[in-house]
């Protein structure tokens, strides 16, 4: 049987700029296609297949070449292992979009043959598709689940993916980040938070105000010190924290 493919954007070495592990060292591969069409998404020359894949050339250099698209998993971690030098600088690969799960297939065939090399998968998703989470979490070390509020995407909070998709990953460390807009209401993350009561393994809720894309604004200074201070009363973790990345300037 032949091995899964997926339509790769890019694949480079870069510090960790969302969540909870902001500033740390992960090597990035990064899916085209989506699912979701949020009116603040940054990667949107990922929503759609690309004919080629920019593949970093060594480690931090911002050098790339275009190798065709779409890869097996085999021609993906050759890739990604090229990028990991020295050894234990990257402490994940992670797999971002896009939206990763639309192919897990691929995940699977992915996850061992860069696993043995010390490099443990992270996943950024969207946290709507459950049943493609079902498939791969096992191979999964941490995930990096959005909620998406419908004050911020645009599209309609799809509130009964959002909580099956966090039933599945009950036994898998797990952060939930939530872009925030100007828009957005405490009703809404309130709702958001209460997807996570009775989970045994702790998980982080993280507050993202927008970057400005797409018309979205990210809400008022006081608005943040407001809703973090109502979240803590319904869940012990609650951070907020803004796209440290785009203050780096990388991408």
């Amino acid at each position: 049987m032949a091995s899964p493919t997926a339509h790769l954007a890019e694949i480079f070495s870069g510090i960790q700029g969302e969540g909870v592990f902001v500033g740390v060292r992960h090597l990035f591969v990064r899916f085209c296609g989506c699912n979701r069409h949020c009116r603040y998404c940054d990667t949107r020359e990922a929503i759609e297949p690309t004919p080629t894949c920019s593949v970093e050339d060594a480690a931090g250099s911002r050098r790339f070449t275009e190798e065709p698209n779409p890869f097996a998993p085999e021609r993906a971690a050759e890739a990604i292992l090229r990028l990991s030098d020295p050894p234990r600088l990257h402490d994940y690969a992670s797999l971002t979009g896009g939206e990763p799960l639309l192919h897990p297939d691929f995940i699977i065939g992915l996850a061992p043959r860069i696993a043995e090399h010390g490099l443990p998968i992270y996943l950024e998703t969207n946290g709507t598709l459950p049943d493609a989470l079902e498939r791969v979490v096992a191979c999964v070390r941490h995930i990096s689940m959005d909620i998406k509020l419908e004050s911020a995407t645009g599209e309609p909070t799809p509130w009964a993916e959002h909580r099956r998709f966090i039933e599945v990953a009950a036994l898998t460390a797990l952060q939930v980040k939530i872009v925030v807009t100007a828009q957005t209401t405490c009703d809404e993350l309130v709702g958001a938070a209460d997807l996570l009561k009775g989970r045994t393994l702790p998980a982080p809720l993280v507050l993202q105000p927008v970057t400005p894309v797409g018309g979205a604004e990210p809400p008022e200074p006081g608005c943040l010190l407001r809703w973090q201070a109502r979240l803590l009363r319904r869940h012990p973790d609650v951070r907020v924290i803004p796209q440290v990345h785009r203050l780096m300037g990388q991408k």
